[in-house]
């Protein structure tokens, strides 16, 4: 689908009148990440409209996308929002599309409520002692220019895999098939490129992230949701997320789940948010 000068590619499911659900990934991963999540929603046949795309560069979507600028694929997300005539609408985001659907969350007044998944924001805390953590070592690898795409091309299932494996609760849930499309989708170097500037756009996401803050509170409703095997304190999350000026914040766990909750518990993911869209819906 062309938006401005960039093609997405986006994949659907239910209803083209259902009430929608608009998906982003994160890093090393593709649309596919929520095929489980679509999958769990068509089987409990809820009659709502699932989209799930390629950020911009990524997968079967090119073009750059703003260098990875979090607000600028927020950009990119709304175009696609109004191309599709999309009202009502559910954004939700994990990882790096967190950062994302934040950034929507904090430019636009078009969504019903936003879902932000396993992820820190920038600028938002605990964002400075998740830097701090010398455990998220690849922040700082991925943000240098060139290095990472020279050392993984062609290594792309080796690399990405020690993610998955590291993160998960348990590696097996994602699965062979999955791990080969997600590497796929980054087997050249534009896409490789594309996937290290969502790191490289972190300084620049945190300045535009102070601004929102800067600029008010929001009373969009948000889901801040993480597997329960995953590092970190949930509710300094909370806290970092109310500080920054949002006013209607619940969180979830996913049980038995780590980084990858959307794959690794499907099911469990997609109940959360459909319960979060009924209880918040207009």
């Amino acid at each position: 689908m062309s938006i401005s000068d960039l093609s997405l590619h986006v994949v659907e499911s239910g209803p083209a009148e259902g009430r929608p659900f608009l998906f982003l990934h994160g890093w090393p991963e593709s649309w596919r990440t929520w095929l489980g999540v679509m999958e769990a929603a068509d089987a409990a046949q809820t009659g709502v409209r699932i989209i799930a795309i390629d950020l911009p560069g990524i997968g079967e979507s090119t073009g750059t996308g703003g260098g990875g600028s979090k607000l600028r694929v927020a950009e990119t997300v709304h175009a696609l929002v109004r191309h599709l005539g999309l009202t009502s609408m559910t954004l939700v985001g994990h990882d790096a599309g967190g950062m994302a659907a934040y950034a929507y969350l904090r430019r636009f007044g078009d969504v019903e409520r936003v879902v932000i998944m396993n992820t820190v924001i920038p600028g938002v805390d605990p964002w400075n002692e998740v830097l701090r953590n010398p455990h998220i070592w690849h922040f700082g690898l991925h943000a240098v220019p060139h290095l990472p795409e020279t050392l993984v091309q062609g290594h792309q299932a080796e690399y990405f895999g020690y993610f998955y494996d590291v993160l998960s609760a348990d590696p097996s849930r994602i699965s062979a098939d999955t791990r080969a499309a997600h590497a796929a989708a980054y087997g050249d170097d534009a896409a490789l490129t594309a996937g290290f500037d969502l790191y490289r756009a972190f300084p620049q996401d945190a300045v535009d992230n102070a601004a929102f803050a800067e600029a008010g509170a929001v009373d969009t409703p948000l889901l801040y949701v993480r597997g329960d095997r995953e590092s970190g304190d949930i509710d300094a999350y909370a806290r970092g997320f109310r500080d920054a000026g949002v006013r209607t914040l619940v969180t979830a766990t996913v049980t038995d789940a780590g980084h990858f909750a959307q794959e690794e518990q499907p099911a469990d993911v997609w109940r959360i948010i459909r319960d979060f869209a009924h209880r918040t819906a207009n």
